[in-house]
């Protein structure tokens, strides 16, 4: 099925797989191992089970829904919660926690029944639980990056910032099976919004007795398909069915067992020795220098995703405070040589920050390698700026031997078509996320997937210049302000209209540096089938099924 993968790459490419295999610091352990020998309730039996085998590029961050911000923890969050509706086979979002909704005439006030249903510990799934986990979400205290997906709701934005209270935001059980919601405006894709992340329900008492709960597979409590069976951090991670699940009999996987390894020509290796079902997006990515060899042997999948892969540029620090600075950068740089040469999976060149799938502006707003007006605004903005020489400048990137490929071609672009030297630094996953949420760095590597289909979700990350997930230090008045009326606009090609003024200011501001928009490219197990990645990125594992021969 697999093997001979690897007879068209270069014996380099099989080398560095081999040494970095026999790593001793970043080895997986086995991934069924437990550490205390100990028998773990309800495991999933061994013999004739359906035992599904991935990687995860990282560690997950955490497993709590009102927390996570990233692709890694989401993967797991997916696999053991669940929101008012999910993502089916068919694509669609369908009812989930919840059986039904309803919405009023004027679009602003939806009524779920929640479904009969149990979490992992056999408490009862209850609306209190959603209205629970929204007000925390939005709590100050708990300091969610993600707090403003949930801004749509009434009152919500004013409890967040501190100048309203719980008590005033628009979302309320009336009984256990009853949730109400209330939103400042009609927002036609709250049904989609509900199904990610931020909108799973929490178990109160489970949170509220340990705050490390969301930190170990046993005090992990989910509604989701999978509950968390062992989590040894850094190494491996298991999720088994959940026979509490309302759903259970379309679960077909009896458990999912995650390695940790970040580096891809081992996890590439792993999957054609059969030790993997799965190698590659989105929960880790595949060797840029084997992707030809993979597409040649016929088993490379690939989908565009609605996702821009960009450079941050920190507007606090020097010399990014200028915009002509910015800009200069982010004009000094070869979209088409670096998609086409070095990531080879299709990748489209990036000239805005919305992707296609959900572009405004189809043509961009500025002209790919375009070095003339790039030399013309460096000098103009270190003019501005008194200086005649540029400080020592540092790009950061997390672990991936591709954010590494592509800061490197960078790094060479700028030196040559700006004559500037660039520091690069790698950093290990949450390391790189606790410094760009404090701003400590210059440059840093960035990514977004939509967690919804539209354009706002994209744009309205830099609405407000402390925003959970804006780490850029920018702030724009008009910016904030042609946000703010798009979402009082009912008709649709004047909305759009809208958001392009504001995706244009970004542009010409430029806090982010746009790369190329996203594919992803994996390889699985020709008998695996039905595991559903819908067209934001995400992967959901509820209906996958696995026939190993």
């Amino acid at each position: 099925m697999k093997k001979n993968v690897f007879v068209a790459m270069s014996s380099i490419l099989v080398l560095g797989a081999a040494l970095a295999g026999c790593g001793g610091g970043n080895q997986a352990a086995p991934a069924d191992s437990n550490a205390s020998g100990a028998k773990t309730e309800n495991s999933a039996p061994t013999s004739g089970s359906k035992v599904l085998k991935l990687n995860l590029h990282s560690e997950p961050p955490t497993a709590d829904p009102g927390i996570a911000e990233d692709t890694t923890s989401s993967t797991i969050i997916t696999a053991t919660f669940e929101g008012l509706t999910r993502v089916g086979k068919d694509g669609k979002y369908n009812p989930a926690a919840a059986e039904s909704y309803t919405v009023s005439e004027d679009g602003k006030k939806y009524t779920f029944k929640i479904r009969d249903n149990k979490w992992s510990n056999g408490d009862p799934v209850t609306a209190n639980d959603f209205e629970y986990a929204w007000k925390r979400a939005l709590d100050p205290k708990t300091a969610s990056n993600y707090a403003y997906q949930l801004y749509y709701v009434k009152g919500a934005e004013d409890f967040n910032k501190g100048i309203g209270k719980a008590g005033d935001v628009g979302v309320k059980a009336i009984d256990d099976k009853t949730l109400k919601v209330e939103l400042t405006n009609p927002t036609p894709f709250f049904p989609e919004l509900v199904a990610f992340k931020t909108y799973f329900p929490v178990n109160k008492k489970v949170v509220e007795g340990n705050k490390k709960w969301a930190d170990e597979a046993k005090t992990v409590v989910g509604n989701g398909p999978f509950k968390m069976e062992t989590w040894e951090h850094k190494s491996n991670l298991t999720v088994v069915k959940n026979e509490k699940y309302w759903d259970k009999a379309n679960v077909k996987l009896d458990k999912i067992e995650f390695t940790m390894i970040e580096d891809e020509n081992t996890e590439l290796s792993m999957f054609d020795n059969d030790e993997l079902d799965w190698a590659g997006a989105p929960t880790s990515a595949l060797p840029i220098d084997a992707l030809p060899a993979l597409r040649e042997a016929g088993i490379l999948k690939t989908q565009p995703i609605a996702g821009t892969y960009f450079y941050r540029f920190n507007t606090e620090q020097a010399p990014f405070t200028n915009a002509k600075i910015r800009k200069a950068f982010a004009y000094a740089i070869n979209r088409e040589s670096i998609t086409a040469d070095i990531l080879q999976a299709g990748q489209v060149p990036a000239t805005g920050f919305v992707p296609p799938s959900v572009a405004l502006n189809k043509d961009g707003y500025f002209k790919d390698n375009d070095l003339e007006v790039a030399k013309k605004l460096l000098v103009e903005g270190m003019k501005e700026e008194g200086i005649s020489k540029l400080p020592p400048i540092t790009l950061i990137y997390n672990t991936s031997e591709g954010h590494k490929k592509i800061a490197k071609e960078i790094q060479d672009q700028w030196k040559k078509n700006l004559g500037v030297d660039i520091k690069l630094e790698n950093k290990e996953w949450k390391v790189y996320l606790e410094d760009v949420h404090q701003g400590n760095y210059q440059i840093a590597r960035g990514g977004w997937l939509g967690d919804f289909n539209d354009p706002i979700n994209f744009l309205e990350m830099f609405q407000e210049q402390d925003g959970g997930n804006n780490d850029t230090r920018w702030g724009n008045s008009k910016y904030k302000e042609l946000l703010n009326q798009s979402a009082l606009e009912q008709d649709p090609e004047k909305r759009k209209a809208i958001l392009m003024q504001a995706e244009q200011i970004l542009m010409d501001e430029m806090p982010i540096m746009p790369i190329y928009f996203y594919t992803q490219s994996w390889v699985q197990n020709e008998n695996l089938k039905d595991v559903v990645i819908d067209g934001l990125g995400a992967i959901d594992f509820k209906y996958a099924d696995l026939t190993k021969k």
